[in-house]
């Protein structure tokens, strides 16, 4: 991948990706976790992050032990000797991943290192830590999303914690969106086109949720906005309610799966209903594939592509994120 290289290169290099983590997870040298191992915690920022919001989810009724997703400085107070921490970052250099870093290793935890190079991998070969490498190069690491999600399942696997299950369905996948490319694409620039002047507002069950959370970053980065989720069926509970009078800036996006459960498929319909006498655009995309983790990479990599389409109709540079430099610069003045 070229240093230059837009977003739109990126996302379709996405299928590429998958593939080249999977021969990368094959050779990754990790040993298996010790009996007494009570649990793994996966700790992240941004697009690290959001790969072990799938992967807990897809290992949900797998995986022996649990499989905590930390997304701060801190550490929970079980991880202990007993725990593994996984560290992820792209960079490698992400300031609450290196805290993490610490902490759990104060707390005695066993931590592996998942990163493209930087600080993280420079505490890890320091410490005698192990640490799987992930390809440089990126302009954005929101776009190495294949790159995390891959590898923390084959960290998984490596560990002894399950089977190899995500292989082969994997590798399936990348191929099927690289065959659909251009329907894939053309999906999503008309999409886009739907939502380009409103506030988008994203409904899914709640086993789709990181694919909520990946849109909703990807509109905020690369879109440039703003936008929230909510899941089925807690929406229900409370969120459902405050549908009240029109609103003619949100459009309402429901993600779907043709094989929701017969309560949840209801429960779907009936919000529809409900939120479409309110919402100035009411749309649905539905997920294609046979297990979850076709549909959510076929959902990921379409809602990609439309956010990259959306930051080109409103004029805007999907890479470009200057905020969050000057915020990170602001911060490391804030340390001297």
């Amino acid at each position: 991948m070229r240093m230059n290289a837009d977003m739109l290169e990126m996302i379709r290099a996405f299928p590429d990706q998958v593939l080249e983590a999977i021969e990368i997870g094959r050779k990754a040298a990790i040993r298996p976790a010790d009996p007494e191992t009570s649990l793994v915690m996966v700790c992240g920022m941004g697009g690290s992050a959001i790969a072990a919001d799938f992967v807990a989810g897809y290992v949900r009724d797998r995986c022996r032990l649990p499989v905590l997703v930390n997304k701060s400085y801190d550490i929970p107070a079980c991880v202990d000797r007993k725990s593994i921490a996984v560290l992820s970052s792209y960079s490698g250099n992400t300031e609450e991943t290196l805290a993490a870093w610490e902490r759990a290793g104060r707390a005695g935890a066993r931590r592996i290192a998942l990163s493209s190079g930087g600080e993280l991998l420079l505490r890890a070969a320091s410490h005698g830590q192990e640490a799987v490498v992930i390809p440089s190069g990126w302009p954005s690491p929101r776009a190495c999303l294949g790159y995390s999600l891959v590898l923390q399942l084959f960290l998984l696997h490596r560990l002894g914690l399950i089977d190899d299950f995500f292989v082969e369905v994997l590798e399936s996948t990348a191929r099927q969106l690289s065959g659909s490319r251009e329907e894939i694409e053309s999906a999503a620039s008309h999409l886009a086109g739907l939502l380009q002047h409103q506030r988008i507002v994203v409904y899914a069950p709640d086993h789709l949720e990181p694919v909520c959370l990946r849109f909703r970053q990807q509109l905020n980065e690369n879109a440039k906005m703003l936008c929230w989720h909510h899941v089925i069926p807690e929406m229900n509970h409370n969120e459902l309610v405050g549908w009240r009078d029109q609103q003619a800036a949100l459009a309402a996006l429901f993600l779907r799966d043709r094989e929701e459960s017969p309560r949840i498929k209801a429960r779907m319909e009936l919000t529809r209903e409900v939120v479409g006498h309110y919402a100035s655009s009411n749309l649905e995309v539905f997920a294609r594939g046979n297990t979850q983790i076709e549909k959510s990479l076929y959902l990921v990599h379409l809602l990609d592509y439309t956010s990259h389409y959306l930051a080109k109709l409103r004029g805007v540079d999907p890479v470009e994120v200057r905020v969050i430099d000057f915020l990170k610069a602001e911060l490391s003045k804030e340390g001297e």
